[in-house]
This record gives structure tokens, C-alpha cells and sequence, in this order.
């Protein structure tokens, strides 16, 4: 078998023809069948095998037949039996002479210069001289075949021949062979060449897959389908890969490709994938060459997607892979500050070097610094950083509320997006000041002690930062409806006094302010509040008088008491009767609350719930709202999302609570009694109340729209996509938000992930105020459940809240760490499928919830520390504020994690005792359970590791010298939950 490449269509593409027969490599006789021949066997009638040459003068061997002075000729000549090796469609080329009859002398008019092609196919060879029988039935004709030239011209050396090429084509072709034949009728010609061939589309690589060799199909129009194989390397893109092999053996319309791997490139006219070598990667898949590897990174092996960050050098996961590695910027420079009594400018210069990186921020670390034997400490939450202590874009920030003569360092930070990568603290520069001799800082509350018809008693507390001895307090006051030039001013040597020749019924405005050897402070806010009037003082009278008469045949002692109790009856009922103007909307919180922060008011305390609502919500004109969709349903009607527009503000997208048609007095009253909560507050992590429809119908109540919904469900539509950091941002915010509520001595009471409402910033708000306390005995969620009366969410609840119904803010606290295992787990449901009474029966027992997977042990500390039996040992909101605040500037403090954190869910650990895990030494561990005495015991006794302190008995506990009974006792149930720690964590090992 002879194989042939010939250039074909397609650029750099050859077609294959494989050859079946060629009679010019014969090198003896063809041995073609031949009809008819004469009785003696002649066949000189017909077609005759002659010997010849072609035009390169080689030996061939010819059929001839020229009977062109014979009538009626039928002349046959058959080839041998072909095999068509699985070609479908078989092409023919022959080379032949036909002499013109016009140059023949005396030649008749029968003579022909046409020859008719056929063939016949078979599954062997059976040909005989007689079979198959010589006639087109059963030959099937291809074609009759003419010449473009003919010869007729003569020369001395004899005829000049004309050879005509000329190529056919059938099928399909399904037997295992065939036979040509082709039949004379009256010609003067010689049959010189006869190829038999079929056509393959070649083994190619298109598009970067590789394609097997593929025969053509069984027509000439045909398009066979043929699967392509990714090279090495390679791998698909979108579809399938796919070329199809036309009948002419030529590859056409390819479908879909293949890329190199990332890591890879292409090469060789994309025909080979190779690997990026060292020094060069290449992130992602595609037809992009291997780049260099960007400034301070390298590559470990050939064929890298990424470039690893020498030593030193960072990358954040937003930075693109082809940025250079970035490192830690500098200190600071030049940090100059200007001090002003108690508060003082910072200003600085950027660090001389930024690390590489654009997004250089400053944090600001203060230091209170007494002189004491304390040294240094932190500062608390009183001091004020505007525009705000940590990440900070300008080269200033402004401090304020600062402690008169006190030493203070400020460390201005430089840090930029790979600082928290860095296992060193940022660069710092620091500055140290005193500050000077300050005024008081302004009177934050202030309180109506009792009121008549002409006096009214009031009383404040203590300015937050008295600045020194607070000498005496300034009261002003005047009429609602007079300006301050018209005011009157009585000091008062204590936080009380008594304003006396006032007009009934009047409304007045106060304000107070306090005085030391610095000078005054700044007056406090603005106040209202009103005397009795005549018809209420008659009234109240009246009602008392006959208490008043029966006291006094119970003798002085009790006369006393009831005068009291008329006193108290008396502001009382002011509270109950005050207008618009009352305390309600001026109460401040005092002692450890910022200035100006208002205190919360109960709207069940009004006797008319509405004048709540119009004191604290907004009232909105139905006009002004337009409902888009349904987006779920709550507990008094549908919850939907909307536009609001108000006269004079752009439109904005809210959230609208719509309460059900057909509701009664109470359900009305208990649907806005949440917006008369929420409406007194004013907090970037506690939702927004835009205002309330009353007036028209359906009745609503309008927020701010949170885009992402409850964060349960959007943390579990998002399961494992945030870093740890971002979820403690989350954490900060909400606990951030529920310090505001807890310092407005507001108690949530149902405090829980479905009850955080996420924004498209991943901002945490807390929501759903009070309503947990409305729902129906009958109601058929699980999440609240019957106890001691009332309906309450077992599982977010603090034991004394179950047990007693005492709801504080420490209660809160304990559903605060039940939120923080719900964000770190991704909305897992608390105790898992655990009965309430389970869960009631193993906090009982100090059990408490396992760290989630991969939660930081620092995390999981604070959470246990959220959920101490004893309330007053919990956390406050202003501390575990603090406590995240540190963890997300020093992030290498959440790299720790909790050996326990295994992927299956564990046993409640049992908290009564630390776990010796979360220590690095014997002594953290013993100052941990309050024994830090014996520290040196043990250190003399050789016990200095967990390993030796776990294996420790009594005798062993004696013998380093513990001799009262009850450290005795801590010391060895400590070591006995060590020891079951260890074969715990041993196990989850196994």
C-alpha cells in the first residue's frame, strides 16, 4: 500500500490518499479481465494489455482497443477484485488517448471518442469470464467518460498522443470489495493509468485539541464528526470539541477548543502546552503566555499558577496575583501635637515608607498614663477620636474628653492591607502629653423629683469628667415660650434644687451647669419639663384626702408615710398627664454614658400608647409611599420593599411592615408600640425607623431596607466565603449596636442571628424590638417556648432569664455569645436537634457549646466568657467591644485556633473548668483557675508541663505543699478535666 500526501484546501492541512490500486506500479502483466474474446481465445477484437511508457519513459502496462471499421462494438475490460478497507466513497483517476474520428480515412459514423466507467461490488472475490454478466445490469455506471483532447496530428516520427486526465468518484460503498470495468462502444483509444484511492482527513491538532485520522464520508457533501482530545495539559472550554472531515478529506467548521492549564502556555503553534518555567507563572486558564513573576516573589516549581512572596512580603486576597509583594509601611514621622485643656490635635507625616502599597491607614493606640504602680493603661471608651481612632486616611485626628493633668502617650500606627499578614506589630511614632486644668465636662441627666403647683424639684448627676472638686452647680431656666435673655439662675451647693414662684400649669426650660477652680463647664442640654396645674392639683388632692384623714388615727409615724405616698402619687400622675414637652424625651443617662446620650423610655409606661408613637415616630403621608413586592411576612401582617419619597429628599429603597386588615385594638397598639421603641434610636448598628403611617390604611411602619436580610440565612446562602476578619467585623458591629441599646438601658430580650439584619455593605443592625413578647400562646414556632407564663427563645436564653424572667443587660450578653457561635458556625441552629429541656438540663450542668470548625480559640474564650452562670461576672457590651476591637488590630491574635475545633460536631464541653488548651504555660493555667500561689510549688516539684500536671493524684497535690482542702479539691478536679480533655482531643485525633 502506497500512501500519498498531497497539499489540500485548508492552510497547512494535507488530505491523505490511500491507495487501493495503481496499475502503473505493476511490473508484469495486469491481467484484466477482457470481453468479448474469439473462440480461439483471441482478444484482439477487444481491448489488448500492451507494454508502453509513460512521460517520464518509465515501463507501463496500457489497455488499447481500436475496432473502430467494426459496427455494434461492446468491448469490456475488468480489473481484478479490490478491497475497499473501510472507505465509503471511492475515487477513480485514469489517464487515457483517444484518437479523433475525424482523422480516421474511411472511418464510419459509429466511431465513438467516449468511454463509459462501472462498477460492482462484492463481499469476495467470485468474478468469471462470464459472471457478473457484461451489461449495466447489474454494473452500476459512474459516468461516461470523454476527453477534453484528442489526437489526430502525424509526423515524421508517427502520432502525436494527447493524454487526458480525468477523475471520478462513487459510493457508499458497504460490501468488502469491488471491480471496475470500463466499456468500449466504438473508440480508437489506450487506457495508460487507472488509481484507485480513497481520501482521510490527516491527524491534526485544531484548536488544541488532537484529531485523529478520519475517513471521508460515504458523499461527496458529507460531513463526518469527529471527537477531539485536549492535549497534554489542555482542557476543554465551554463545549465539546468537535471537527467534521469533509468528502474531499478536508477538516472544516471546528466547534469549541481547548486551552492550556493555567501554569501553562502555548507553544509550537498552539500545539503543545508547556509548563511556565521557574520564574514564571501564569494564574488561570487561557490562551495568555507564562508572565514574569512580579517584583519580591518566586516560583518553587515549574509550572506555577501564582508566585509565592519572599520573606517579608505580603499579598492580600484582593490583590491581583501579577502585583508585586508588598511589605509593612514605616513609623510615622514628625507627630506633632497641640494640646487644649483636656483635648488636643494630632498631626503627622506619612511613614517614608509605604511598603509598596496605596492604602496606608493610621490607627491611633492612647495610653493613660497616672503615675501609679500600674504603669500604663489603655484608654477607655470616654475619650473621643474624630473624625475616629482606627483607619484613619488624613494625617490628623482631633481628641477630646481627655482626663485634666494626666499624662497621656498617643502611638500613631502606619498600617496598609498586608500589616495584619506581618507577625510584627505596625510601625509606630508616639508623643507623650500632659493635660492641663479643664472645665467639667456637661451634666448628662437630669431628673423631675417632684413637682407642685408653683416649684418644681429637680435633680442631675455628676458631670462624667468633673476635672477636679466640683465647687457648685448653675441652674437656668425660663419659660417655654421666652428667649434666654428673659432667664433666671440659682446655684445650688449639691446636684439638687428646689425652683420655687412659678406659674401653674407651666412649661419651663432648664438647664444646668457645674462649676470648679477651672471655671464652668458648658450647660447642659435642654430640658422641659411643667408644674401642675389647678385642676390637677385640686384633683390630686381630693384623691389623697381621705387617705390623708384615715392616716391620722394611725398616729405621726404613719401620717408621714402617707405624705410621702401622696408625693409619689403626685409625680405620678404628672408623668401620666405630661405633654409633648415632659422628661420623657429629656432623660440622659448618667454615670458611665456619654454625654447626650438619651435614656430608653418604655412606651407601655404611657397610658395612651399613641401619644408614645407621636412623641417618637415620624408621622408619614401614605402618598409618599409606594409598595413594590411582597418580601415575606411577620408576626402582625406582610413585610414588603418599597420607595419612600419625602418633600425635599431624594427617594430611597425601605422596608415596609404592614399590620393585616381586621385587627383589633390591641394588636394595632402592639404592632407600633415597636416603632414607639424604635424610633429612640439613633445608632449606625441598630435598624433605622424612617417613620410610621397611622392615619390612613393599611397602617405601617417604615426602615431603612437591609439588602441581605436575616444574617441566619444570609450566613448559611454564604457558607465559609468570609474571612475570619470580616466575620469579626460583623460581631463588632452588632455588639457594637447592642452597647448603645445596653447604655439606653434598653433589653433586647431576644437577641439572636435571625434578629440581625445584614446590609449590601455587611453591616449588622439589630432589629425586632420587643415583638417576642407578643406571640400568641398558640403559636407554632419552635423557637420560643413556654416558660414561667410567658414565651421565651430557650436556646439564646441566660439561665436566671429561664428560670426567674430576670431580663437584663448580662441576659443579653448571654444571647450575644449565642450569636457569636451562630456567625463563626454559618447559621448553625444552637445545640443542634437537642430538646429545649436538654439544652435548659446542660447549661444546668456547666455545659457550654463546642467552638464551631476553624473558630479562633480567642473567639470561643469570649463566647464562654458571655456565658458565665454568674451575671455579674459576664462581660459588659463596652468590653467585648473593646476585646474585637484588639483582635482586628492585632488579627495574629484569631490565628490560634481551638484544638477541639475538629470538623465533627463534639460533646458540650463542660466550662466549670478552663481549658488547659487555650494556655501556653502551667502557670497561665493556675493563675486561670485562681490558684497562682502555688505557681512556684509547682515549679519546684518539677510539675511543668500539662502532661506531667495531668497525671498528678493527691498525694502528688499534698506533697507540693496545697494544704487547705478547698484549693485541694480545685486543684484536682482542674487536673482530672485536663486529663479528659487530653484523651478527648487524643481521640478526635484517632
Amino acid at each position: 500500500m502506497d500512501i500519498l500526501w498531497i497539499l489540500w484546501t485548508l492552510p497547512s492541512v494535507l488530505a491523505i490518499e490511500e491507495m487501493l490500486m495503481d496499475s502503473t506500479t505493476a511490473t508484469a502483466e495486469l491481467g484484466w479481465t477482457v470481453y468479448p474474446v474469439s473462440a480461439t481465445g483471441d482478444s484482439s477484437i477487444s481491448w489488448e494489455e500492451v507494454s508502453g511508457y509513460d512521460e517520464n519513459m518509465n515501463t507501463i502496462r496500457t489497455y488499447q482497443v481500436c475496432n473502430v471499421f467494426r459496427p455494434n462494438q461492446n468491448n469490456w475490460v475488468r480489473t481484478k477484485y479490490i478491497q475497499r478497507k473501510g472507505a465509503q466513497r471511492i475515487h477513480v483517476e485514469m489517464k487515457f488517448s483517444v484518437r479523433d474520428c475525424s482523422s480516421i480515412p474511411g472511418v464510419p459514423g459509429s466511431c465513438k471518442e467516449t468511454f463509459n466507467l462501472f462498477y460492482y461490488e462484492s463481499e469476495s472475490d467470485r468474478a468469471t469470464k462470464d459472471f457478473p454478466s457484461w451489461m449495466e445490469n447489474p454494473w452500476i455506471k459512474v459516468d461516461t467518460i470523454a476527453a477534453d483532447e484528442s489526437f489526430s496530428q502525424v509526423d515524421l516520427g508517427g502520432r502525436v498522443m494527447k493524454i487526458n486526465t480525468e477523475v471520478r468518484s462513487f459510493g457508499p460503498i458497504s460490501h468488502k470489495g469491488f471491480y471496475l470495468a470500463f466499456q468500449d462502444y466504438g473508440g480508437c483509444m489506450s487506457l495508460i493509468a487507472v488509481r484507485v484511492f480513497y481520501r482521510k482527513c490527516p491527524r491534526t491538532i485544531r484548536n488544541g485539541a488532537l484529531f485523529q485520522e478520519t475517513h471521508s464520508g460515504a458523499e461527496s457533501t458529507s460531513l463526518v464528526l469527529a471527537r477531539g482530545e485536549c492535549i497534554p495539559n489542555a482542557e476543554e472550554v465551554d463545549v465539546p470539541i468537535k471537527l467534521y472531515c469533509n468528502g474531499d478529506g478536508e477538516w472544516m467548521v471546528p466547534i469549541g477548543r481547548c486551552m492550556c492549564k493555567a501554569g501553562h502556555e502555548a507553544v509550537e503553534n498552539g500545539t503543545v502546552c508547556r509548563a511556565c518555567p521557574s520564574g514564571f507563572f501564569k494564574t488561570a486558564q487561557g490562551d495568555e503566555k507564562c508572565l514574569q513573576c512580579p517584583i519580591n516573589s518566586r516560583t518553587t516549581n515549574n509550572g506555577a499558577t501564582n508566585c509565592v512572596c519572599r520573606n517579608g512580603y505580603y499579598r492580600t486576597d484582593s490583590d491581583p496575583l501579577e502585583m508585586p509583594c508588598t511589605t509593612v509601611p514605616s513609623a510615622p514621622q514628625n507627630v506633632i501635637s497641640s494640646v487644649n485643656e483636656t483635648s488636643l490635635m494630632l498631626e503627622w507625616n506619612p511613614p517614608r515608607e509605604t511598603g509598596g502599597r496605596d492604602d496606608v491607614v493610621y490607627n491611633i493606640i492612647c495610653k493613660s498614663c497616672g503615675g501609679g504602680r500600674g504603669g500604663c493603661t489603655r484608654c477607655g471608651d470616654n475619650v473621643q477620636f474624630i473624625p475616629r481612632q482606627l483607619g484613619l486616611t488624613e494625617t490628623r485626628v482631633f481628641i477630646s474628653d481627655l482626663l485634666a493633668h494626666t499624662q497621656y502617650t498617643f502611638e500613631v500606627q502606619a498600617v496598609n492591607g498586608v500589616s495584619d499578614q506581618s507577625p510584627y506589630s505596625p510601625q509606630y511614632a508616639s508623643v507623650n502629653i500632659t493635660t492641663n486644668q479643664a472645665a467639667p465636662s456637661t451634666v448628662s441627666i437630669m431628673h423631675q423629683v417632684s413637682r407642685t403647683i408653683d416649684s418644681i424639684t429637680l435633680s442631675w448627676s455628676q458631670p462624667d469628667q468633673p476635672n477636679g472638686v466640683i465647687l457648685d452647680y448653675e441652674l437656668q431656666y425660663y419659660e417655654k415660650d421666652q428667649t434666654e435673655h428673659n432667664s433666671s439662675i440659682i446655684k445650688s451647693q449639691t446636684n439638687t434644687a428646689v425652683i420655687r414662684g412659678l406659674k401653674p400649669g407651666g412649661i419651663y426650660v432648664f438647664q444646668v451647669r457645674a462649676r470648679t477652680v477651672a471655671g464652668f463647664g458648658r450647660y447642659s442640654g435642654k430640658m422641659y419639663f411643667q408644674t401642675m396645674t389647678e385642676e390637677e392639683y385640686n384633683t390630686s388632692i381630693q384623691e389623697k384626702l381621705p387617705l390623708i384623714i384615715g392616716s391620722a388615727a394611725a398616729g405621726l409615724v404613719f401620717l408621714i408615710a402617707v405624705v410621702v405616698i401622696i408625693i409619689v402619687c403626685n409625680r405620678r400622675g404628672f408623668e401620666r398627664a405630661d405633654s409633648e414637652y415632659t422628661d420623657k424625651l429629656q432623660h440622659y443617662t448618667s454615670g458611665h454614658m456619654s454625654p447626650g446620650m438619651k435614656i430608653y423610655i418604655d412606651p407601655f409606661t404611657y397610658e395612651d400608647p399613641n401619644e408614645a408613637v407621636r412623641e417618637f415616630a415620624k408621622e408619614i403621608d401614605i402618598s409618599c409611599v409606594k409598595i413594590e413586592q411582597v418580601i415575606g411576612a411577620g408576626e402582625f401582617g406582610e413585610v414588603c420593599s418599597g420607595n419612600l419619597k419625602l418633600p425635599g429628599k431624594r427617594e430611597m429603597f425601605v422596608a415596609i411592615k404592614t399590620l393585616k386588615s381586621g385587627y383589633t385594638e390591641k394588636q394595632r397598639r402592639d404592632f407600633l408600640s415597636e416603632a414607639s421603641i424604635m424610633g429612640q434610636f439613633d445608632h449606625p448598628n441598630v435598624i433605622h425607623l424612617e417613620g410610621v403611617v397611622t392615619k390612613s390604611s393599611p397602617v405601617m411602619i417604615i426602615t431603612e431596607f437591609m439588602e441581605n436580610g436575616s444574617l441566619d440565612s444570609f450566613l448559611r446562602q454564604n457558607d465559609g466565603q468570609f474571612t475570619v476578619i470580616q466575620l469579626v467585623g460583623m460581631l463588632r458591629g452588632i455588639a457594637s449596636g447592642m452597647k448603645y441599646l445596653a447604655d439606653m438601658n434598653y433589653v433586647h430580650r431576644d437577641l439572636a442571628a435571625r434578629n440581625i439584619l445584614v446590609n449590601s455593605n455587611l453591616v449588622c443592625k439589630v432589629s425586632d424590638f420587643g415583638l417576642s413578647r407578643f406571640l400568641e400562646d398558640d403559636t407554632s414556632d419552635p423557637t420560643y417556648t413556654s416558660a414561667l407564663g410567658g414565651k421565651i427563645p430557650i436556646r439564646w436564653t441566660a439561665p436566671e432569664a429561664i428560670q426567674y424572667r430576670k431580663f437584663t443587660s448580662a441576659s443579653d450578653v448571654w444571647s450575644y455569645g449565642i450569636v457569636m457561635w451562630e456567625v463563626m458556625s454559618y447559621g448553625e441552629r444552637p445545640y443542634w436537634d437537642m430538646t429545649n429541656q436538654d439544652v435548659i438540663n446542660a447549661i444546668e450542668q456547666d455545659y457550654r457549646l463546642p467552638p464551631p470548625m476553624d473558630c479562633p480559640s480567642a473567639l470561643h474564650q469570649l463566647m464562654l466568657d458571655c456565658w458565665q452562670k454568674d451575671r455579674n461576672n459576664r462581660p459588659k457590651f463596652s468590653q467585648i467591644v473593646n476585646n474585637l476591637d484588639k483582635m482586628i488590630r492585632n488579627p495574629n491574635s484569631l490565628k490560634a485556633m481551638t484544638p477541639l475545633s475538629s470538623g465533627v460536631h463534639l460533646p458540650l464541653l463542660d466550662r466549670s473548668v478552663p481549658d488547659f488548651s487555650s494556655f501556653n504555660t502551667v502557670d497561665d493555667w493556675l493563675d486561670a483557675i485562681k490558684m497562682g500561689q502555688y505557681k512556684d510549688n509547682f515549679a519546684n516539684g518539677n510539675f511543668t508541663s500539662f502532661d506531667l500536671v495531668s497525671q498528678m493524684t493527691m498525694e502528688d497535690i499534698l506533697r507540693v505543699g496545697v494544704t487547705l482542702a478547698g484549693h485541694q479539691k480545685k486543684i484536682l478536679n482542674s487536673v482530672q478535666m485536663m486529663r479528659a480533655q487530653m484523651n478527648q482531643i487524643q481521640s478526635v485525633e484517632v
